[in-house]
């Protein structure tokens, strides 16, 4: 058999096995398998970060339970919350600016270096949110680490040891 034949014939399995993969690829892609807990044909975009319903990431970003840690008391809540993925850090500070926004944050600073750190305020309650890329760079995972407070005493009334606090004079 003449080389150039065979080359042509070696090309195209080779470009109809990369158009299977290809198309195989966006089929599966749209599809929505049951008990997903998507809506309709839409998967989820956000979820809550731990116990906090008014902070959220994007679905992308994975939990890190081993660079995490929280503490919950009777007049405190809040911890140090891990989270990485696969998410481009421009865009994940983009989300989560918008969610802290929809979700009655206010954004009291930003600083930007090689790491981006944005600090959030409510009444009672500090977010600083610190972005980061891992390993790989741009073609890695980026990190998330959320340093969350919520004076639960705070709004209660009660001082730092859950007792009424002292009106003031």
């Amino acid at each position: 058999m003449n080389t150039t034949v065979l080359a042509r014939r070696i090309s195209t399995l080779l470009f109809l096995a990369a158009l299977l993969a290809f198309v195989g690829g966006c089929a599966n892609k749209n599809s929505n398998p049951a008990g997903s807990g998507g809506t309709g044909d839409l998967p989820p975009l956000a979820n809550s970060v731990g116990s906090y319903g008014d902070l959220e990431l994007p679905v992308e970003m994975k939990w890190d339970s081993e660079k995490s840690m929280a503490i919950n008391t009777e007049s405190f809540k809040g911890g140090i919350l891990h989270y990485n993925g696969r998410v481009d850090i421009t865009s994940l500070k983009d989300f989560i600016t918008a969610s802290m926004r929809n979700n009655k944050w206010r954004q009291v600073g930003e600083a930007s270096y090689k790491n981006v750190m944005m600090a959030f305020t409510k009444p009672n309650k500090t977010c600083m949110v610190v972005l980061s890329e891992g390993m790989g760079g741009s073609l890695g995972k980026t990190n998330a680490t959320l340093y969350v407070t919520d004076d639960l005493g705070a709004a209660k009334n009660l001082n730092t040891f859950g007792e009424p606090a002292a009106p003031a004079n």
